[in-house]
């Protein structure tokens, strides 16, 4: 498939725009109906990989230690966002398992992964093997995370539960909440500079 990395298409009127380079801070709005098309990246190739970094790490600690601790009578209980997400599969609620499951454990897994990739090569003015491919499905990928509809319903299930049982907060709803931002700060950003960056005349003039 033929990519136009060049070209920039508004996402509510199917405009088509020849993408120009911003200084900090500007924005690229639709002519047709002043949408916003894409913003100037405030951050560099290193700092971007750094959040991205520690987005891997509030990734695993969010998945792997418990978010809430719950006790009654003597009897205490901990729960994941994984078992959490599984507990879905038994009930009426059953068919909401897997969206669930893909809306805030792998697609942001799989953003974070894929910008792991890019962005390692990207330092070095290189295109990542399967590049074209990894930025399509980033892009796709955006709307599909909800890491942020996670933490509020965590909130939630908190709230209702502290009025008859001992709730305490794990580790894992802290990540939660730092990776909600830190999700927010590297897979909202505007990628299509990369196709730039690691372009074949740049990796020429890096190397001579």
């Amino acid at each position: 498939m033929k990519t136009f990395p060049h070209l920039v298409i508004c996402e509510h009127c199917d405009s088509v725009y020849e993408r120009a380079a911003l200084g900090a801070g500007e924005v690229a709005r639709c002519g047709c109906c002043d949408a916003v098309l894409y913003r100037a990246s405030r951050l560099d190739v290193d700092r971007w990989l750094a959040l991205t970094i520690a987005a891997a790490i509030a990734f695993v600690i969010a998945n792997v230690c418990p978010v809430v601790r719950i006790s009654f009578q003597g009897l205490h209980n901990e729960v994941t966002i994984w078992e959490s997400a599984a507990a879905l599969v038994y009930g009426p609620v059953a068919p909401i398992a897997v969206p669930t499951a893909l809306s805030i454990i792998v697609v942001p897994f799989l953003q974070i992964a894929l910008l792991l990739w890019v962005l390692a090569y990207a330092r070095l003015y290189r295109r990542a093997p399967g590049f074209e491919w990894a930025m399509r499905l980033l892009t796709k990928l955006r709307p599909w995370s909800m890491v942020e509809v996670c933490l509020l319903g965590i909130l939630v299930a908190v709230i209702k539960l502290s009025g008859f049982l001992q709730v305490a907060p794990g580790p894992g709803i802290w990540a939660t909440a730092a990776l909600m931002i830190l999700i927010t700060l590297i897979a909202n950003r505007d990628v299509h500079w990369l196709w730039e960056l690691t372009a074949p005349h740049q990796q020429a003039g890096t190397a001579s």
